[in-house]
């Protein structure tokens, strides 16, 4: 079993990912991780920033290694935001029973009354250099790209509306 486990910056995509892996043993891969190797290695001259531009050279690569993952029957938990809206049209049939796919997306209205707390949960699970750039305006704008793209891509969106805690809890439940 795969899941794909994507959504806005500072959702808590890592952080859920942490707490499946300790829930179910299953390990995850941050597409994070492979984003930085591809920049620090020099194989791409993108940089962090450049976000659809990485979601076209990561993508076509972390596609490829969730099919290996499948046809080896591996479980694997795949975390991060580069996953493109139309992500279904890899897959068929059989790669695709073997995939769930997780979307996390704050409302304005959770960011307007949590907006201090999202920054101060940044780092939770790994250390981020910088985030001088986490604005409220920013985060909405992030998040309702998402919500907007994969609800137009047929894709649920999980919203974090009240309770980020309880969002969470939900969905380690139904591993």
């Amino acid at each position: 079993m795969i899941v794909l486990l994507t959504g806005a910056s500072h959702t808590g995509k890592t952080v859920l990912a942490q707490r499946l892996l300790e829930k179910t043993k299953i390990p995850y891969l941050s597409i994070d991780h492979l984003k930085m190797g591809l920049i620090r290695s020099g194989r791409t001259a993108l940089t962090p920033e450049d976000d659809d531009a990485l979601t076209d050279e990561l993508w076509p690569i972390v596609r490829e290694i969730i099919k290996t993952a499948i046809e080896n029957r591996q479980s694997l938990i795949v975390e991060g935001c580069y996953v493109p809206f139309d992500w279904r049209k890899d897959f068929d049939g059989p790669y695709l029973s073997s995939i769930r796919f997780l979307c996390l997306a704050m409302t304005d209205a959770y960011i307007d009354a949590h907006f201090d707390a999202i920054g101060s949960h940044a780092s939770d699970v790994e250390h981020r250099l910088d985030d001088s750039d986490l604005t409220p305006d920013r985060l909405k704008a992030d998040n309702r790209r998402m919500i907007e793209g994969f609800r137009a891509a047929g894709e649920k969106v999980t919203l974090i509306d009240a309770d980020w805690e309880q969002t969470a809890a939900a969905l380690i439940c139904n591993q």
